[in-house]
């Protein structure tokens, strides 16, 4: 699973244009499908026979998409003005590189000898960013870029330390490729696997995918954030790496369904997969409209532990990676009566 991760973190597929990770998905899709629908908004919906049938069907779904920058406009000196594409930090930007198809830039800010000590003592504006793509002149850039022209962080995905793994889109390329793997095996049940779009700005690829396939139950893959850091104690740090999957029981969006926590939790003990939950109520998952769609959707959740997330180094646990995989194979059985 983890090539599988590399690989899919490498692809570029900010929110509103994830077209390199739809292709990815539909090709690996392809031979373990029973049937592959595709909808206006971007979404995959792989369908896969089980071994049994719920009166309602089964969900298990990821998103595709990941943070990025926009180009909303050029400078008469050939500097981009950009917004961001989902939640990011600016500070966590401030010389990176960004990529927008073969065009490469770095985000500057003004140099800092030229701030007040009270600029110095605060955030900054993403309004006072720009990205540097080596024009010399508005009509040099515009020969490059344009005006709403998508980019993504150019980061490497890299190995290191004990076990762990530093990446763009961990959220939610780790989802992507569990539900991928998962594919590869015949499912307890009848099960849906879906791709979705836009999660990162606004859940709206969920919204789509859930009114067309009417779950009764759904399982929501992702990258959560982690605080396990030096300085930061007790519940604070929301989660830890390398503790194991993170089965939320509330977040910012979503109660999750009690009795579908209590399965997958009780599953996960029992198959000795660690697993862990949430110490703050922060954040929010596909669930947080999956759940609401039409007479309503029992949901719960999975999600890898990650630090620095919507970053460019993001960085996970390749052993809590697997147990989201785990996880959702537990999912699975348990729904299908397969306990252990």
């Amino acid at each position: 699973m983890i090539e599988l991760l590399k690989t899919l973190c490498a692809l570029p597929a900010p929110a509103g244009c994830e077209d390199a990770v739809r292709a990815f998905v539909l090709e690996h899709a392809a031979p373990y499908a029973d049937a592959i629908r595709t909808d206006a908004i971007g979404n995959v919906m792989v369908f896969r026979k089980g071994k049994t049938a719920l009166d309602r069907p089964v969900v298990v779904c990821a998103h595709m998409d990941e943070v990025g920058v926009i180009v909303k406009g050029i400078t008469e000196d050939g500097m981009l003005k950009f917004g961001f594409v989902g939640g990011v930090d600016p500070r966590v930007v401030i010389g990176r590189v960004v990529r927008f198809g073969a065009v490469a830039g770095v985000i500057g800010i003004k140099a800092v000898h030229l701030t007040t000590a009270a600029e110095r003592r605060t955030m900054p504006k993403t309004r006072d960013l720009y990205i540097d793509i080596g024009a010399t002149s508005r009509s040099a850039a515009e020969a490059q870029v344009s005006l709403g022209d998508y980019g993504v962080f150019d980061a490497a995905v890299v190995e290191f330390g004990d076990g762990l793994l530093k990446a763009k889109a961990l959220d939610d390329r780790v989802g992507c490729a569990a539900l991928l793997r998962l594919l590869e095996d015949e499912p307890p049940i009848d099960t849906w696997f879906c791709f979705t779009v836009q999660e990162e700005t606004g859940l709206r690829g969920a919204a789509s995918m859930a009114y067309a396939l009417d779950p009764g139950f759904a399982l929501v893959l992702e990258g959560t954030t982690a605080a396990n850091l030096a300085e930061v104690k007790d519940g604070k740090a929301v989660c830890a790496v390398r503790g194991g999957v993170v089965l939320p029981f509330m977040d910012g969006a979503t109660i999750y369904d009690a009795e579908l926590f209590a399965l997958l939790r009780d599953g996960c003990a029992r198959r000795g997969i660690p697993w862990q939950t949430k110490t703050r109520v922060s954040g929010g998952t596909d669930a947080g409209r999956i759940h609401r769609s039409r007479a309503g959707v029992r949901v719960c959740a999975a999600a890898a532990p990650v630090r620095y997330i919507h970053s460019p180094s993001s960085v996970a646990a390749v052993s809590d990676c697997e147990a989201v995989l785990a996880a959702a194979r537990t999912f699975l059985e348990e729904l299908g009566g397969e306990t252990e």
